[in-house]
């Protein structure tokens, strides 16, 4: 069959160019058609395991253009193995139903492994674009399961004899949370009211993905770009000249270019002396995505009025009673009394800082008034005054490597005899990422291990931990696990100097 379309596709490329008058047009059309078949003749690693430690991606090998024929693939094969699973003529079985659904899904799960974890550290317009195609169909895709009328009755059923299975404990809570997710996605709806969630979820599914899209580049729009150099006052040589990198990065030589980190502090704001400069850093991240092209206040309103309506056709009076009923809080009424107790305290302690704060700006500033954008910088001279505790002196004694290599793992292996073994020989998706092999104490091998932390274009803010491969004692399957921040690169030879929050976090 490959050899029948390969052969086609060569035979369309003479019958092109026998009807192009134009040399020129001949010779680019060739060339064109030549790498779409080279592309087509590639085989996509996706689709395979990959045979690197672990299942550790291919990344040196995987294009962006595999992306989307292993998706659609994969939900292809997943669709086949839930409706071989749901329509089993044999009585359900915790073997024939609870293990095959862990056991299904292998090519969409690894292709969605790569393909998000990308999406989030390492963007580009074709994985965004991408993204977007992809959301509505993985809604529907997860609808089709989880409102599958057939495959519910026999998780059903084994949830009704739980008691009677003689199962493990382990056996057992996969049985409860799997009969819970079924609950909570909708199963025991109607058919009229299954078809209103699936159209809800692939709305909410659209707009969210729209939202994260629009704030990774907002984040970029709103930088700051400074052109004189008197206005840096405060920062360090080290902070002024990576700026000038940034601005001449991204087309303002000459000039400095404060990013816009997506956090609602900007760490920078604690050192700028410039209180005008301040004001413009602050209401660059105070107002973000709420007018232009990333505007998302529009997508808020809708994903509001789209989450009220779908907790109304779970029988829940607000998304918030919905979507607590699984966490440990329980409810709203608890998660309102957690709040309305640390209230008083919090208000006390913000007015005696405000105080403090507003006493030593008015020893320096004439009839001035604290502005959130003066918080932090006077915030950190109060410290300074009280405590003698200088930010950027502490900054110092935190080099990243150190950080990293004497101080966290040299920690995790004097707790848990855990050792990390650089593995420069695995591929990483991008060239400040370093991987990782993780020993026992024993010497037994336990994971791959991707660190990538410093801050970037395409790369969404905040710090957190995910998964290329997830670790599966059922399907023999060891971790490869990254873990992500946005810490700020210094220039190139220089050291790159690590805030006590970051060496915490």
């Amino acid at each position: 069959m490959k050899k029948t379309l390969l052969a086609a596709a060569i035979s369309s490329v003479f019958i092109i160019a026998g009807c192009t008058k134009e040399p020129a047009t001949t010779q680019n059309t060739d060339e064109t058609m030549k790498a779409d078949l080279q592309q087509q003749a590639e085989p996509n690693l996706l689709l395979t395991a990959s045979p690197l430690t672990y299942q550790a991606p291919q990344f040196d090998k995987i294009s962006d253009d595999q992306f989307l024929p292993a998706f659609e693939q994969g939900m292809k094969a997943h669709a086949a193995e839930i409706d071989a699973i749901a329509n089993n003529a044999a009585a359900p079985t915790f073997e024939n139903t609870l293990v095959a659904l862990e056991k299904s899904g292998a090519l969409l799960t690894r292709v969605s492994r790569v393909f998000y974890n990308l999406s989030g550290s390492d963007s580009n317009p074709k994985r965004r674009e991408l993204q977007q195609q992809l959301a509505p169909k993985l809604a529907a895709h997860s609808d089709n399961i989880n409102l599958n009328e057939a495959l519910f009755k026999r998780v059903e059923t084994l949830y009704n004899q739980r008691e009677t299975l003689s199962l493990d404990a382990e056996s057992l809570r996969l049985l409860e949370t799997t009969y819970d997710d079924f609950v909570y996605a909708g199963a025991r709806l109607n058919e009229e009211q299954k078809q209103k969630v699936r159209q809800i979820n692939e709305a909410m599914s659209s707009l969210t993905t729209k939202f994260s899209q629009n704030l990774l580049a907002e984040s970029k729009a709103i930088s700051v770009v400074v052109t004189d150099r008197s206005e840096l006052e405060g920062l360090s040589e080290r902070q002024i000249n990576a700026m000038a990198e940034a601005a001449k990065s991204n087309g303002h030589e000459g000039s400095y270019l404060i990013s816009i980190t997506n956090t609602t502090r900007q760490p920078i704001l604690s050192s700028l002396e410039n209180r005008a400069l301040r004001q413009r850093v602050w209401e660059a991240s105070a107002n973000r995505a709420q007018s232009g092209d990333n505007d998302n206040r529009e997508i808020v309103l809708k994903l509001a009025r789209l989450r009220a309506e779908k907790a109304a056709l779970m029988g829940y009076e607000s998304w918030a009673e919905y979507s607590l009923q699984r966490q440990m809080a329980g409810k709203p009424e608890a998660v309102y009394s957690m709040l309305d107790s640390m209230v008083p305290a919090v208000i006390e302690n913000v007015e005696k800082e405000a105080a403090d704060i507003q006493r030593l700006m008015n020893a320096e500033l004439t009839d001035a008034e604290l502005q959130p954008w003066d918080w932090a910088y006077y915030a950190e001279k109060v410290r300074q005054a009280r405590y003698d505790l200088n930010e950027s002196e502490v900054k110092q004694y935190f080099e990243f490597n150190r950080v990293l290599e004497d101080g966290v793992f040299y920690t995790m292996n004097k707790l848990f005899g855990i050792r990390f073994e650089p593995r420069s020989d695995l591929p990483v998706y991008h060239p400040d990422v370093k991987a990782y092999e993780l020993f026992d104490i024993d010497g037994k091998s336990l994971a791959i291990f991707y660190a990538d932390y410093f801050a970037r274009d395409g790369k969404r803010g905040g710090a957190w931990m995910s998964s290329f491969v997830g670790q599966s004692k059922l399907l023999n399957q060891k971790p490869v696990v990254v873990n992500v921040m946005n810490i700020e690169k210094a220039p190139e030879g220089e050291p790159t100097l690590v805030s006590y929050d970051n060496v915490t976090t």
